[in-house]
C-alpha cells in the first residue's frame, strides 16, 4: 500500500487555514503507523523563498486547453515524510496562495486544473495504490484518473469545508481538455457552472469530512451549500473522521512561546504567569483576578462574528477582559477598532496572525470563545483543552463532537450556547464569570480537560482502517 496525499497547502511550508495543519500532521501520524506515504503540494513563492528543496529531475508536460505548461518536481522531507513540490512560477510564484490580498486570482481555475493534472500524472508514474485528495483544489484529479485514465487505484477525497467548492464559469471547461460529455449534473455541472468539488465527490471511491457531526449536517439543506443531494447520492461511501492536533506544537509543558510552562498539577500558577504576560502583550492592565476570554479566528460571519460584535460591548461591561487575534472582513475589523477605542483597558486586538501570540492566548486566557455558525471540525477547542482553557462554543460540527456542557453531562468540558444568538453568548459568558469565581471547581475542570487526548494518532488509525478497507474491497 503506497499512498499519495495531495493538498494545496502544507504547514510549515504554506498555510491559509486548517487544511495546512492537517496536511502537515496526518501524513506524519500515518507514517508512525508504518504507512508508506508521500505528500504533493504546489511550490509557492513563500516556500521557494524560505525553504531549501532539491531537484528530482521529474518533469511533466501538462496540456491546458491548446497550450502546454511544464511542471518540475522538487523534494524535501517533513520529519521522514517525503514532500514533493510542483514548480511552475507562472502559476505559483505569487505573494498569496489563492488571493492577491483583496480578491481571488482570476486564473484560479486554470492554476488548480494544472495542479490536479500534475497530481494524476505523478500518481500514475510513481505507482501509488491510493490517492488521498483534499478539498476543491485537488478534487479534479479524481475526475482525470477515473474518467480519462481508468486508473485502477483507490481515491479518497476529504472535504475540510463545504463552503468552498471551486465553482467557476462553464467556459473554463476547455482548460480541462475534458469533453463536454463530462459537463453533466452527475459530475461537473452545477447550476450552469463547473464545480471542482462536485466532480471529485462523484469520482472518488470514498469521501470523508473532518468530524462525524459535520458529516451529518452537510447532508441537510441548511449546511449543504447546494451539495447535500450530491452527498446523499454517495452516502454509502461518506464518513466523518475527527481531526487531531499536534501536541508537539501545542503543549503547555513544552511550549517555547509562553511565559511559564505548566501541566495539570501546576496549571493555576502557570496560567497566572501566562495571563500577566498575555495582558502585557496586548498592552492591557494586568489585572489577573479578572477572567480573560480569548478569541483566535478569521473575522468572518461563519466564525460567529455577527453575534460577537452584537454582544461585545455588553460583555466588556461585565467584570472581564477580552483579547482577539485574527483578520478578515473589513467591516468587522473597523467595528472592533471603534469598540476598542471605548474599552481600551479591557479589549485587546491584534489584526493579522501571529503564531507566538496565538500560543500566548491559549495559555493565558481562562476561557476561549468559539461561537461558530458552522464549524467542520475546529482545532482551537481541542488546543484549549490541552492548555486548561475552557471553550465556549455553539455546538455545531466538530464542536458538537468535542465540547460537552459542564452543566449537562458528566463528561462536561466546556460551555455550550443553547442557540446561535448574541443573547445566548452573553449568558454563556456570565456562566463563565461565575465559574471563574469558584477557584477549586475551576481547578478541577482544568485538570480534567488537560488530560483529554485529541492527538493525531486516533485519527490516523481511522484513516488507515479506511485505506485497508478500500484495498480489500478491490481484491
Amino acid at each position: 500500500m503506497k499512498i499519495l496525499f495531495a493538498s494545496s497547502e502544507v504547514y510549515p511550508f504554506s498555510k491559509t487555514g486548517g487544511l495546512a495543519d492537517v496536511a502537515g500532521s496526518l501524513p506524519i501520524a500515518l507514517q508512525t503507523l508504518n504507512v508508506d506515504i508521500s505528500v504533493i503540494t504546489p511550490l509557492y513563492k513563500c516556500v521557494k523563498d524560505r525553504f531549501s528543496v532539491s531537484d528530482t529531475n521529474l518533469i511533466y508536460n501538462i496540456p491546458i486547453s491548446t497550450k502546454t505548461e511544464v511542471a518540475k518536481i522538487k523534494k524535501t522531507y517533513l520529519k521522514d515524510v517525503p514532500i514533493f513540490f510542483v514548480e511552475n512560477d507562472n502559476y505559483f510564484y505569487r505573494d498569496g496562495l489563492y488571493t492577491d490580498g483583496t480578491k481571488d486570482y482570476i486564473d484560479n481555475a486554470e492554476r488548480f486544473i494544472f495542479f490536479s493534472k500534475v497530481i494524476a500524472e505523478f500518481c500514475i508514474s510513481n505507482n501509488y495504490s491510493i490517492l488521498h485528495l483534499n478539498d476543491w483544489q485537488t478534487a479534479l484529479s479524481a475526475v482525470f484518473l477515473k474518467k480519462t485514465y481508468n486508473w485502477p487505484g483507490k481515491i479518497i477525497l476529504t472535504i475540510h469545508n463545504l463552503g468552498y467548492q471551486g465553482i467557476f464559469l462553464a467556459y473554463d471547461m476547455h482548460l480541462t481538455n475534458l469533453g463536454w460529455q463530462y459537463f453533466t449534473p452527475k459530475l461537473l455541472e452545477f447550476w450552469g457552472n463547473i464545480n471542482f468539488l462536485k466532480g471529485g465527490i462523484y469520482s472518488a471511491d470514498a469521501i470523508t469530512t473532518v468530524s462525524p457531526h459535520y458529516a451529518k449536517e452537510i447532508l441537510t439543506e441548511e449546511f449543504g451549500f447546494g451539495l447535500n443531494g450530491v452527498l446523499k447520492d454517495v452516502e454509502d461511501r461518506f464518513f466523518g473522521i475527527l481531526n487531531g492536533i499536534d501536541y508537539e506544537e501545542w503543549s503547555p509543558e513544552s511550549d517555547r512561546y509562553i511565559a511559564k510552562n505548566y501541566d495539570e498539577k501546576t496549571v493555576t500558577e502557570g496560567k497566572r504567569v501566562c495571563k500577566k504576560d498575555l495582558l502585557n502583550s496586548f498592552e492591557l492592565t494586568p489585572e489577573i483576578k479578572k477572567p480573560v476570554f480569548g478569541i483566535i479566528s478569521r473575522l468572518v460571519e461563519q466564525k460567529g462574528w455577527d453575534i460577537i460584535i452584537d454582544a461585545l460591548e455588553n460583555i466588556l461591561q461585565l467584570d472581564a477582559k477580552i483579547v482577539i487575534l485574527g483578520s478578515g472582513q473589513r467591516e468587522y475589523e473597523e467595528k472592533l477598532q471603534i469598540i476598542k477605542n471605548k474599552y481600551k483597558y479591557n479589549l485587546g486586538i491584534c489584526i493579522g496572525y501571529n503564531n507566538a501570540l496565538a500560543h500566548k492566548i491559549e495559555a493565558g486566557a481562562d476561557f476561549f470563545i468559539m461561537p461558530s455558525k458552522y464549524e467542520p471540525c475546529g482545532l482551537n477547542q481541542m488546543i484549549s483543552f490541552k492548555y486548561g482553557t475552557i471553550p465556549i462554543v455553539n455546538p455545531v460540527g466538530g464542536l458538537f463532537d468535542t465540547v460537552y456542557d459542564l452543566d449537562e453531562s458528566k463528561e462536561g468540558n466546556g460551555i455550550r450556547l443553547a442557540n446561535y444568538s448574541s443573547e445566548e453568548l452573553i449568558k454563556a459568558i456570565n456562566r463563565a464569570i461565575n465559574l471563574f469565581k469558584q477557584p477549586l471547581k475551576l481547578f478541577r475542570i482544568r485538570k480534567k480537560i488537560m488530560k483529554l487526548d485529541y492527538s493525531w494518532t486516533s485519527s490516523a488509525k481511522k484513516y488507515l482502517e479506511l485505506y485497508r478497507r478500500l484495498i480489500v474491497d478491490e481484491s
